[in-house]
């Protein structure tokens, strides 16, 4: 059966193409949460519509489940930065799970009370019920594909990989 999740994670850019390794058929780049409606990315960039840049997911869920979306969101970002992702700092860049259901909010605490017990840190991820969600501008969708070096540098540049 095809769901959707939606997950922010800092720079979409970034997060992107790890879910299409793991069997997602579809990853959208967007905006979510804020009250503008159709924002631009210079305005959610420039914190001006309370949106967090994130990735709606299309999958499968006897592919791959909620919970390995989590797995992957968990192992793909810095859940105990409260003011963004690597070097993107502001509200936009900030961690979110916006879930659809009662089970998905019930499966997102279980992973991040199991993060802060097991860590010993409070983690900064933000759990709301879904609100909203605004196709980013086409030249931001598979970006990766689109600009290879430019990615590739973003990468490296934001921190998120290591220059080898």
């Amino acid at each position: 059966m095809t769901k959707e999740a939606y997950f922010a994670g800092g720079c979409f850019w970034c997060v992107t193409p790890i879910y299409k390794m793991y069997g997602v058929d579809k990853v959208i780049c967007g905006y979510a949460g804020g009250d503008e409606e159709n924002p631009t990315y210079e305005q959610v960039k420039h914190q001006e519509t309370g949106h967090r840049e994130t990735i709606k997911l299309v999958y499968d869920d006897e592919k791959v489940s909620y919970d390995k979306l989590l797995d992957i969101y968990f192992a793909n970002v810095d859940p105990f930065d409260a003011e963004g992702q690597f070097i993107d700092k502001g509200f936009s860049y900030t961690l979110a799970i916006f879930y659809m259901s009662e089970d998905e909010k019930e499966i997102a605490k279980g992973k991040i009370d199991a993060l802060e017990k097991s860590s010993g840190k409070e983690v900064q991820v933000a759990l709301l019920p879904y609100k909203n969600f605004y196709e980013a501008e086409e030249y931001h969708q598979d970006y990766y594909l689109k600009n290879p070096e430019a990615f590739e540098k973003e990468l490296i540049e934001s921190g998120r990989k290591k220059n080898m």
